[in-house]
């Protein structure tokens, strides 16, 4: 069970160490909405979730003013349109497929719904997100896209890796940066969690992903 004013005393010295523009995402994998509550009411103001029916069910009983909302795990075409009403960001678009369906559903509920493109750093069997070389290619077919909007790049290192591969990844950005059109907004680096957050935003990290550190180890029983 989590301890409510551990976690509290968690967030704050997170939140002491994150330099001004860095935006922690608390990642609440299998935590309850009770304690998600509790850390909204200490501070946190994005949530993220990996797994669609997860969000679905806590939803309903989340804190919602001044809170956004983040789809940050692997997303199946299918399980779209359960949660483009409730998402503020997809944090893992990685094909074409996915923005195809992203693109539908948003169209019908009247949104225009921030993604980050993901990429797999390492190109490791087994994670998502798109190899470094396609990263560009994918961003330019996006642009036909009206109800996506592109905010930046989200990716997990290899485990132990996260400085050796930063600089391919803010390459990236910064090539879709020069790519971008007048009005776009691209702004957004996601890396970082909770094993190497302070390392990713020393690197130049300006959104974090941070689950056990805040929480404590997650509970599986969900």
């Amino acid at each position: 069970m989590t301890d409510i004013a551990e976690m509290r005393k968690s967030i704050e010295t997170i939140k002491a160490s994150l330099p001004a523009g860095v935006t922690l995402v608390a990642a609440t994998k299998t935590v309850p909405a009770s304690v998600i509550n509790e850390a909204i009411d200490a501070g946190i103001t994005d949530i993220g979730e990996n797994r669609p029916e997860e969000l679905c069910e806590k939803y309903p009983l989340l804190k919602k003013e001044g809170v956004r909302f983040h789809l940050i795990g692997a997303l199946q075409t299918r399980k779209v349109k359960s949660i483009i009403d409730k998402v503020d960001m997809i944090q893992s678009l990685d094909r074409i497929t996915l923005a195809n369906e992203i693109e539908k559903r948003a169209r019908e509920v009247d949104r225009v719904i921030d993604c980050l493109i993901e990429i797999n750093l390492g190109k490791e069997e087994g994670k998502s997100g798109l190899w470094p070389e396609d990263a560009l290619d994918f961003y330019n077919c996006l642009q036909n896209y009206p109800h996506i909007r592109i905010r930046g790049v989200m990716a997990v290192p290899p485990v132990g890796k996260t400085e050796e591969y930063y600089n391919i990844l803010y390459k990236i950005y910064a090539d879709i940066l020069k790519k971008s059109k007048n009005g776009d907004i691209i702004d957004i680096i996601s890396v970082g969690m909770s094993a190497d957050y302070k390392e990713a935003v020393a690197l130049g990290s300006n959104m974090v992903r941070v689950g056990s550190a805040i929480f404590g180890k997650r509970q599986y029983s969900l």
